[in-house]
């Protein structure tokens, strides 16, 4: 076999590799950086919905408190009432 029919491999790295490597990090940067973009903003609207389900909480353990004492409130103006009215009829 003649060496002249042998095709030449080209040695070493060529342009049409290292154009395919960047641009494959490139790709890969970009996609990671769009992940952590909205991972962080995902993070921080969470932050924001755990507060506001917090205050709810609270306001409705306020709520039922405030009702309670509403209740107390009527049932001793109601005794009151009747205190007096026994009171005026004597």
């Amino acid at each position: 076999m003649p060496s002249s029919i042998k095709k030449k491999m080209p040695n070493g790295i060529t342009f049409g590799m290292v154009s395919v490597v960047i641009m494959a990090m490139a790709i890969v940067l970009i996609l990671t950086s769009v992940k952590t973009y909205l991972s962080n903003q995902i993070y921080y609207e969470s932050k924001v919905v755990n507060k506001i389900v917090r205050e709810v909480s609270a306001l409705k353990a306020e709520k039922v408190m405030l009702q309670q004492s509403v209740e107390a409130l009527k049932f001793k103006n109601r005794v009151t009432d009747t205190i007096f009215t026994i009171q005026e009829n004597e």
